[in-house]
């Protein structure tokens, strides 16, 4: 139900006009363009790296039965990793994209407090089953891009 609530909400937004993102996309129509500076538009893509190593380390985890290894890999992108996010950042995404991540995150989190409570493999990887809809969502919605020059 809960991904079901989110994913009309992120609907919602994004087709009622999202602040923060260019009005259109010709090359991609589907997805909206986030234009952001460089510094800013890297540090989303770093912290989008980081959510695919601890997918791949929570895999690994889970498939070799180390649930220690698969809650490490998770935290790295809970909450705890906004930090490295540069100031003002936030108010330059959409709604839509901050609910996203926000929502990744407490996943990572979630996870990673299950793997080292429960121990559970299969838990871990239908967990992760979830969160990975939000990875898609987002890239289905979004292209971030480059801010031109004096933008």
């Amino acid at each position: 139900m809960t991904r079901i609530v989110l994913f009309l909400a992120v609907l919602t937004v994004f087709y009622s006009g999202v602040s923060g993102a260019a009005p259109a996309n010709p090359d991609d129509p589907e997805r909206q363009v986030l234009l952001l500076p460089p510094e800013a538009r890297s540090a989303v893509l770093r912290e989008m790296r980081i959510f695919l190593q601890s997918v791949a380390g929570v895999l690994h985890g889970a498939r070799i039965g180390d649930l220690e290894q698969a809650a490490e890999q998770a935290k790295r992108s809970g909450m705890g990793a906004r930090a490295m996010l540069p100031q003002g950042l936030m108010g330059r995404l959409p709604q839509a994209f901050r609910t996203l991540g926000m929502d990744t995150h407490r996943r990572f989190d979630q996870l990673a407090m299950d793997a080292a409570q429960m121990g559970d493999p299969d838990l871990a990887l239908e967990q992760l089953d979830r969160l990975m809809d939000n990875c898609v969502a987002c890239h289905a919605m979004y292209r971030i891009d480059p801010e031109p020059a004096g933008g």
